[in-house]
């Protein structure tokens, strides 16, 4: 955690400093979502998961290209009072950052559903800099996201989108509109439970991914492998952390098991790793101290 920050934040007197800060904390909280490992379907360190044409390499370069994009809704946040200009403004931006997200990956999609809810929160975060709990921070967002933007596209084509349609969830949008509660209700309070009870630190951001994707509709899984695979996603992800996470033997044996079984559905939980990724940011945010960082390493062999 960068005391630094806390301090300004507690008492502002440059604000726009304080949202390049948070846009650097969004920036981090991407790559330490990516190189976390092993993460079941997803891009770590060992490889692209059920990706063909994502490595860890891009996904970071994209974290990299995208903080501006972030630190300029953030800026907005601070300047612009009017709550539907602020929606329009963070709505632009994004479709910028997204296609500078598309030419630096070569037209590959790494953090489309991020930019939408990670732009969400450092705006909100920035609305009110002294009021940064997770749920503070939250209901902000959702507010904003419930507001329309004139300048959207009415239909955008895209996998997550037609994932809604076809099976009737809410997706990123409804996650964002209901205050992010597989972050602020599911992710966070895995995350602390488990380091109050002593897990490793990677092991404990593992423990909330893997509680995220055991209750999210997750349109990235859907969208590949319709209902079946998110099922069978949800309960392998419960088993892992009925027997202990990977903390334990059995934990491991699980993991591995969903792991197979998520590679072979070629399915990947990239809804659960925004929101993973997002709830490090409000983490970063809200807790003091060095519980935040990760103090050991982010790879495990099993």
């Amino acid at each position: 955690m960068d005391k630094t920050l806390i301090r300004r934040i507690e008492s502002p007197s440059q604000p726009i400093e304080i949202a390049t800060k948070l846009a650097t904390l969004v920036e981090s909280a991407l790559i330490d979502e990516v190189t976390l490992t092993p993460k079941p379907g997803l891009v770590d360190v060992r490889g692209c998961g059920a990706h063909h044409d994502l490595t860890w390499g891009l996904m970071v370069q994209s974290a990299n290209v995208l903080r501006p994009t972030f630190e300029a809704m953030a800026k907005a946040g601070v300047l612009i009072e009017n709550p539907m200009r602020l929606r329009e403004q963070i709505g632009r931006l994004g479709r910028l950052g997204e296609t500078a997200m598309l030419a630096a990956t070569g037209g590959v999609n790494t953090h489309r559903g991020a930019i939408w809810a990670l732009g969400l929160l450092i705006t909100a975060a920035t609305q009110a800099p002294n009021a940064l709990s997770a749920h503070a921070v939250a209901r902000r967002a959702a507010t904003l996201a419930r507001l329309p933007d004139r300048f959207a596209p009415c239909a955008t084509g895209h996998k997550g989108e037609r994932a809604c349609l076809d099976y009737g969830v809410g997706g990123a949008r409804g996650q964002a509109w209901a205050g992010f509660p597989h972050v602020t209700k599911v992710a966070l309070p895995a995350l602390r439970r488990a380091r109050a009870a002593g897990m490793r630190e990677d092991h404990a951001r593992i423990d909330a991914l893997l509680a995220v994707m055991a209750t999210l509709d997750d349109t990235c899984v859907l969208a590949r492998g319709g209902p079946d695979a998110l099922h069978a996603m949800q309960a392998g992800a419960s088993a892992v952390r009925a027997a202990g996470g990977l903390s334990t033997t059995d934990g491991r044996r699980n993991f591995r098991k969903l792991e197979s079984d998520m590679l072979a559905r070629h399915i990947s939980p990239g809804g659960a790793a925004d929101m993973l990724a997002a709830a490090l940011f409000l983490d970063r945010l809200s807790v003091k101290g060095s519980s935040s960082r990760l103090n050991e390493s982010p790879f495990l062999s099993l």
